[in-house]
């Protein structure tokens, strides 16, 4: 009996052992894992807080990586012979001074289509032309069409135009003199810029017809023959395109009518020319 009674509490004194160490490790384990949870923790702050310092080396890196990825594109796209790659501007067209035809009243688009066939030039730039001249026009109470016979005589619808006194553009405005007008544009070199160019010049054209007190006159102004007993027939070319294009625009066949002998008078300067404006401005000083 007092065996039994041994065996009994030395079982008992056996698993009350194992349980304690049992609970032993368990807790060792649970306290690793926390430690080990609490270091991973602690490294990734580290590493967040590195880099969120240090945000001008992030940049630094990334800058790099696109660069080099984007030297390694261009390298390859040169050599498959693609000389645009790199070179896409989607806006650009926005800088073009052109317009589609079909987008033109009737009137506008019949003399848009004739400019274009009778001075070969493209009719897409010379649509926006025309465009521009009826908007500032009509502002400006100035027949469309004597803005563009003036451009036709003058420049021929060529927008990089330039006589020998430095009339410059699609009007031949002579910039030296009219500046100040380019100032709202940012300075002189606007007059290279077309529809820049027309607005100027259609102000200079407003200002000599009102100074003068006719259109005739006001061309001889504005040509710089004021001072002069002749203008070469500068006024009569104008007008006789400004007649054509009022006759295109009302569906009329343009007659191109023969013009009076412009030979200058002979107290006029023999190289009186009378498609170059303000050249005669240094002439007529």
């Amino acid at each position: 009996m007092t065996a039994r009674l041994e065996i009994i509490s030395l079982a008992r004194n056996t698993g009350a052992a194992m349980s304690l160490f049992a609970r032993d490790i368990g807790q060792g384990l649970l306290v690793v894992s926390h430690n080990t949870l609490a270091l991973v923790g602690l490294a990734v702050v580290a590493l967040v807080f590195t880099f969120a310092s240090q945000v001008d080396l992030q940049q630094r890196l990334e800058g790099h990586a696109l660069g080099w990825l984007h030297d390694r594109e261009e390298a390859r796209a040169l050599a498959e012979g693609n000389t645009l790659f790199g070179s896409n501007e989607p806006d650009a067209v926005n800088r073009a001074t052109a317009s589609d035809p079909k987008d033109l009243p009737r009137q506008q688009a019949a003399i848009a289509h004739w400019l274009a066939g009778k001075y070969r030039v493209a009719p897409e730039p010379i649509s926006r032309l025309v465009q521009e001249a009826w908007s500032v026009g009509q502002r400006a109470q100035v027949e469309p069409t004597l803005i563009l016979a003036i451009m036709a005589i003058e420049s021929s619808f060529n927008p990089f135009a330039q006589s020998s006194v430095g009339a410059q553009g699609l009007m031949q405005v002579l910039t030296s003199v009219h500046n100040d007008k380019y100032k709202a544009f940012g300075g002189n070199l606007a007059a290279f810029d077309p529809i820049t160019n027309l607005r100027v010049g259609v102000q200079v054209l407003k200002e000599n017809i009102q100074r003068a007190g006719s259109v005739d006159e006001g061309l001889k102004h504005y040509v710089g023959a004021a001072n002069l007993p002749d203008d070469g027939g500068y006024a009569q070319r104008v007008l006789a395109m400004h007649e054509q294009m009022k006759a295109v625009a009302a569906g009329r066949k343009p007659i191109d009518k023969p013009l009076r002998d412009s030979t200058p008078t002979k107290n006029a300067p023999a190289e009186l020319e009378p498609t170059t404006l303000n050249e005669r401005v240094a002439l007529a000083r």
